[in-house]
């Protein structure tokens, strides 16, 4: 039988974790089975995240059968394995509104559930949080658990060994679940593993190995020494955890993370031995168990659209247009082609920037550093420093935690870094934690960076063009996710004059000033804004910084109302006209100026062009910005669709 035909009937009874504790143990594995279909049939009519959450189901229900939720604490790493979990926790009646307006998020939140102690969209942050909470908790004189469960590649990020370097230190009892799918950790996952496994995690076990510390320590240095490295060596080579140890983690396992007779009698030793320090248990998965289309292609199924259960094969058709990431590393690969000192490098993204089309080509010149974006970004200074031509692709948001070395390893030394900067702008169904709204600030305050925004994807190749050929500092260009608008794309792009935009429609009475792919917008704006007699100037400003002071200056003279427009949240781009034009006086002279951005809030999940819609970045929104800064009577628009 399918997993996603199986009947419901154990996963009908369950309504919350509590159901979940007091089930026989060995009706867990249908349970699992239950989960995994309901997984299934859902995420094939959202879309999402589903290898992952697959991957985890075994682990989920061990969990929920072994832990108190939500007395004691779990914290899912990224959020995206936590289907299996809210299906658990009394939201299966809410899945199929996963990722819809008003509906489930894709990732854990705080505000949807007690279950859910700590939100997280990004990686790597669910050790710094448990530790957090399991400090919390002894400081309160609590005794419940605190149990992280990382996994997906989020090991790859410097951050998660920051945090067990502090846990360890600190000693404070913390369980690590780290979900091994896909780093090659360890091999020799199996009975006679899962034995020793259970063992050395075991009362008895960890009571021996403590009484026969303090044994050792009355010997000679040397005896005890050499006593305390054979102990470690040994279990470092029976299982994998001399690393884990080191960070001062009591390490267990490998264990196979999906059979659950292997995993309950484990977790409930880590569970019941109190004052333990810090534990790290060790499982591996396989990304997409149980379904053979993800699990032979774990990359595709990491995220999907709406998608046939029977083939696999994705429901929403390809877009006519390229998608923009696409365009990006089709100019970049051309480049390479004639330059050999072009390289690439993105964080865990290859797929996701475009990237692996460039790495099919010259796979010596395309670096994947894993989920690790600080790395990324000083590791790209290194190679401008040596005269390369680095690409650092990063999603906008993701861009956010590498800004401490673009300001202080790229920006202050000038290094010609390239910033792709992916995912600009909202991103619809993956709601606030990764839109991406922020990097027109950040980057436009920095000292001599160089700042563009595509209007469309011929555009953007014209920028992946000039960041190539600007040599004495750094560069950035932004994009959004999906497809463009269908303008054709330049066969040899030319560069693009630095800090010079282009007028696209003119007219008297309004000035439309665009930074990014709202060109669309604006120019529909201007159309509705004609018929209301309002002829309107409708210009494309290319970059956020340098600004093109003399287009700037001529729309101020010879318009009474400027409206600029941007993909970013206030401070930004709008943010630099109105200071220009504060310094050039144009602001004493009566100009009206309307900047237009991302509200002050974080937008929750939608559609991008609902989002949008929201945030009155429509054509809709641009005109009634514009009737607002004139007076005139907006009742006079025509009707709106």
């Amino acid at each position: 039988m399918m997993p996603y035909s199986r009947p419901t009937e154990l996963l009908d009874t369950v309504q919350s974790p509590r159901d979940v504790r007091e089930m026989d143990s060995a009706r867990l594995g249908d349970l699992a089975d239950e989960v995994r279909g309901e997984i299934l049939r859902t995420v094939a009519r959202t879309g999402g995240h589903l290898g992952a959450g697959l991957g985890v189901v075994e682990l989920t229900v061990a969990l929920h059968h072994v832990f108190n939720l939500p007395t004691d604490r779990l914290i899912w790493d990224v959020g995206h394995q936590a289907h299996a979990h809210k299906i658990l926790t009394g939201r299966r009646g809410r899945m199929h509104t996963m990722r819809q307006p008003g509906g489930l998020s894709g990732f854990t939140r705080r505000e949807e559930s007690e279950f859910d102690p700590f939100g997280a969209g990004h990686s790597s942050t669910s050790i710094s949080a448990g530790l957090g909470m399991a400090v919390a908790r002894d400081l309160a004189g609590k005794d419940h658990n605190v149990i992280c469960v990382i996994g997906d590649g989020a090991m790859t990020a410097g951050m998660a060994y920051e945090a067990m370097n502090n846990a360890g230190a600190l000693g404070s009892r913390l369980i690590v679940i780290l979900n091994d799918n896909d780093m090659s950790i360890s091999r020799n996952v199996g009975a006679m593993r899962a034995h020793l496994s259970r063992l050395i995690s075991s009362r008895p076990y960890r009571g021996f190995r403590h009484a026969a510390k303090q044994v050792a320590k009355r010997l000679p240095r040397m005896v005890e020494r050499t006593a305390q490295r054979a102990e470690e060596y040994a279990r470092g080579l029976a299982t994998g955890g001399t690393l884990f140890e080191e960070l001062g983690f009591y390490y267990v396992g490998p264990l196979d993370g999906h059979n659950i007779d292997h995993m309950l009698p484990v977790l409930k030793n880590v569970r019941d031995v109190p004052g333990s320090g810090p534990v790290l248990v060790h499982l591996r998965t396989q990304k997409g168990h149980g379904y053979a289309p993800a699990e032979n292609s774990d990359d595709k199924f990491h995220g999907v659209g709406r998608f046939d259960l029977v083939t696999g094969s994705e429901i929403d058709g390809r877009p006519a247009a390229p998608p923009y990431n696409h365009v990006f590393a089709d100019t970049l690969t051309a480049l390479a082609e004639h330059d050999d000192r072009i390289v690439a490098i993105t964080a865990a993204m290859t797929t996701g920037t475009g990237l692996d089309r460039f790495a099919e080509r010259f796979p010596d010149r395309c670096f994947d550093v894993g989920i690790a974006e600080q790395h990324a970004v000083t590791f790209a200074a290194g190679l401008a420093a040596e005269g390369f031509r680095p690409f650092a692709a990063l999603y906008s948001t993701f861009l956010q935690r590498a800004y401490d070395q673009v300001v202080h390893d790229v920006a202050v030394q000038r290094l010609p870094v390239r910033f792709a900067v992916d995912r600009a702008g909202f991103v619809g169904a993956d709601g606030p934690t990764h839109a991406g709204s922020y990097d027109i600030g950040f980057l436009s305050a920095l000292p001599g960076m160089v700042v563009m925004a595509a209007a469309d994807e011929g555009e953007l190749a014209h920028m992946v063009v000039t960041a190539a050929a600007i040599d004495d500092r750094p560069s950035a260009f932004r994009y959004p996710r999906g497809a463009g608008v269908g303008v054709p794309i330049p066969v040899a792009p030319d560069p693009l004059e630095v800090g010079r935009g282009r007028i696209l429609r003119e007219g008297t009475a309004v000035a439309i000033l665009s930074l990014g792919t709202r060109l669309g917008e604006c120019l529909r704006a201007a159309d509705q804004l004609a018929a209301m007699g309002h002829a309107a100037t409708v210009a494309d400003a290319r970059f956020a910084r340098p600004l093109d002071e003399t287009l700037l200056r001529r729309l101020a003279n010879e318009h009474p109302v400027l409206v600029t427009v941007e993909e970013g949240a206030g401070g930004g781009f709008g943010a630099r006209v109105l200071e220009s034009l504060a310094r050039s006086g144009h602001l004493d002279l009566g100009l009206a100026v309307r900047p237009l951005t991302l509200p002050d809030r974080f937008v929750e999940q939608d559609s991008p062009g609902g989002q949008y819609r929201a945030a009155g970045l429509d054509a809709d929104g641009i005109v009634d910005a514009a009737l607002a800064a004139l007076g005139a009577d907006s009742a006079k628009a025509p009707a709106r669709a």
